[in-house]
Parts: C-alpha cells; sequence; structure tokens
C-alpha cells in the first residue's frame, strides 16, 4: 500500500498534466504533477514513455509539451529520438520539412546535403539509415560517395 501523499506509477493509468506522479529521485521519493514532471525531468519521463513504455500520457496535455521541453533541455537527445522526422531547412524548399521526404525521394541530394554540406549535426541518422542511405548514393552516383562511407558497406 502507498504511503500517503505517495503516488506510485499506474502502468494502467493514463497521466494527464494534473495527475500525481510519485518518482525516486538523488533526494528520495518525490511527488509531483505530470506537468511539473515534465520541466524537472523531461528526458526520464520521455525514456518511461516511448523506450520503457511503463507510463501512458494523453498526447495533448503531456506528449507535445514534453517533446517541446526536450528540444531545449538535451537538443542531442531529442535529435537522436526524432531521426527522420525532424524538421530541417532543405535546399528547395520554402519551409522546413521532414527530413524522411529528401532522405527517400531524393537520395543523392540529401547525400550531397547531409555528409557533403556538412550538415551531419543536424539530423541523426542510425546505422542502419546510413546504410540504406549509403548504398542508395553508391548505386545511383558511385563516383560521389566518400571512401569512409563505402567502408560501412563492406
Amino acid at each position: 500500500m502507498a504511503e500517503e501523499g505517495q503516488y506510485p506509477l499506474d502502468p494502467e493509468k493514463v497521466y494527464f498534466s494534473m495527475d500525481e506522479l510519485t518518482l525516486d529521485t538523488e533526494e528520495g521519493p518525490r511527488t509531483l504533477r505530470m506537468g511539473a514532471w515534465l520541466n524537472y525531468d523531461p528526458v526520464r519521463i520521455h525514456k518511461m514513455i516511448v523506450r520503457d513504455k511503463v507510463l501512458q500520457v494523453d498526447t495533448l496535455e503531456v506528449l507535445n509539451p514534453l517533446v517541446s521541453k526536450l528540444r531545449r533541455a538535451d537538443p542531442d537527445y531529442f535529435k537522436k529520438f526524432m531521426g527522420l522526422r525532424l524538421v530541417i531547412d532543405y535546399p528547395g524548399y520554402s519551409s522546413g520539412i521532414l527530413a524522411k521526404i529528401p532522405f527517400e525521394n531524393d537520395p543523392v541530394g540529401f547525400y550531397k546535403w547531409w555528409r557533403k554540406g556538412k550538415h551531419e549535426d543536424k539530423v541523426y541518422l542510425s546505422l542502419g539509415n546510413q546504410v540504406r542511405l549509403f548504398q542508395k548514393v553508391s548505386m545511383m552516383e558511385p563516383r560521389m560517395i566518400l571512401k569512409k562511407d563505402l567502408e560501412i558497406l563492406r
């Protein structure tokens, strides 16, 4: 039985921003409203939702604000999580576009922009996506691909 004022994680419950949740912290158990947890430890809350799948939250009230907080709290974690779903400024488009679109529709152009245009820091590509991209580019424009990228395909 939980102590009074303790709200242990309930994996069956969908949490809204005003719902209380008690989690262990370095200072001991701490109870905050879900909305406050988003400010206090956004990366931990996000990992509980997407990686560990132990926390269910309302998309509009909790997940959407969480994703925008992640961008500021930990830009590297955010980029890795977003991967090809990240919105980028890409040549030929007047406004931001999902990285996935040029990655799939214009692999050679995307490769030029990402690798040769030194934009690797803008979009995180998993090893699997790097291999897919390098394979397409090596088939379509074999002279363009860098030696270090060909090594990955061997």
